[in-house]
């Protein structure tokens, strides 16, 4: 059995992102980053608990998002959990993602509120 079809492969962690910006990589095979991972050297990514804040820090009023969950063992080394926001520990990848990594892709709907809907039902 390969690591991808690993059954202990649980959706950890989490990449938000505009639906095209994730066109483009499956067309490449692989995720190299927004243009805020670019500049910051890392690929953001966050765990469930984490994504309501970074929806609402960063996301408000922007439709067309995906939210894409990724296994964090998957990533090896490449992951390092950080101190951001209030200190808490966020999963950033020092590397590009190939696409087969990703275990499912959804929908963020924008509420009436201008917010993506999101769930725990999602993560």
């Amino acid at each position: 059995m390969s690591h991808l079809t690993d059954p202990r492969r649980v959706a950890d962690v989490f990449k938000i992102l505009p639906a095209q910006l994730w066109q483009d990589a499956v067309r490449n095979g692989t995720f190299t980053g927004s243009a805020d991972d670019v500049r910051d050297g890392f690929i953001h990514l966050s765990t469930a608990d984490q994504v309501p804040g970074t929806l609402a820090k960063y996301f408000r009023e922007q439709p067309n998002l995906l939210l894409i969950a990724f296994a964090s063992r998957d990533f090896g080394p490449l992951l390092k959990w950080e101190p951001s926001r209030g200190g808490a520990l966020f999963p950033h990848v020092y590397g590009s993602i190939p696409i087969e990594l990703a275990l499912w892709q959804k929908p963020l709907p924008l509420g009436a509120d201008g917010m993506p809907v999101f769930t725990k039902e999602l993560s």
